[in-house]
């Protein structure tokens, strides 16, 4: 993901993620209201998005939620929640 005007990206973990938001685990989170360009990289495709973070544990991670998404890759994020969830569930 890119922080704006930031110079290198950051790398982090991805956890509770739905259409509306995630949490990133990282060792250097951002301020609340830096937005975000974040790239997901799901099993078969990348999602683009414009994200917002919305809470902030220091030295932890960030909640982050979707400012911008195209309706195609909102699509396949859903798709792939959904198969996520299919899988859990077996």
């Amino acid at each position: 993901m890119r922080v704006q005007d930031a110079k290198f990206p950051i790398r982090g973990e991805t956890a509770d993620i739905s259409l509306g938001g995630l949490y990133l685990a990282t060792m250097f989170p951002f301020g609340v209201g830096t937005e975000v360009d974040i790239t997901l990289e799901l099993s078969e495709t990348t999602v683009l998005a414009d994200w917002k973070g919305c809470h902030c544990d220091p030295g932890v991670g960030n909640g982050i939620y979707f400012c911008r998404m195209l309706p195609e890759d909102r699509d396949e994020l859903d798709r792939f929640l959904h198969i996520v969830e299919a899988e859990q569930a077996q």
